[in-house]
């Protein structure tokens, strides 16, 4: 199971950090990623990590602002989120799976998904 949290409101410009621990499956054999769905929009990538070398990927959208890491002492997975927008603002989801990947149909475990919400 995977389980998100750190989701909220925050003024544009802010930061937020966003957490996914993990149980129930070997957490440091899995490629880790982030995706969002806004209102009425697609799911979409926003980064992913790997097992192997923790090399990290992300969309061209959240390049340069978000960061991606790993602890597998902890078996969590974090996005440091800065200089939020207004764009931004969707329901987050962590995701595990084999290798890293911007498809969702790649990640076999989900967690429930976290709100933020970023508005003045």
């Amino acid at each position: 199971q995977l389980q998100a949290s750190g989701g909220g409101l925050v003024q544009p410009g802010g930061s937020l950090r966003l957490s996914c621990g993990a149980s129930g499956l070997t957490f440091r054999d899995y490629a880790m990623a982030w995706f969002r769905q806004a209102p009425g929009k697609e799911r979409e990538f926003v980064a992913a990590i790997s097992w192997t070398d923790s090399s990290p990927s992300y969309a061209d959208s959240v390049k340069g602002r978000f960061t991606i890491s790993r602890d597998d002492a902890k078996n969590t997975v974090n996005l440091q989120m800065n200089s939020l927008k207004p764009g931004d603002t969707a329901v987050y989801y962590c995701a595990a799976g084999g290798v890293t990947s911007t498809r969702p149909s790649i990640y076999q475990y989900w967690g429930q998904g976290t709100l933020v919400t970023v508005s003045s």
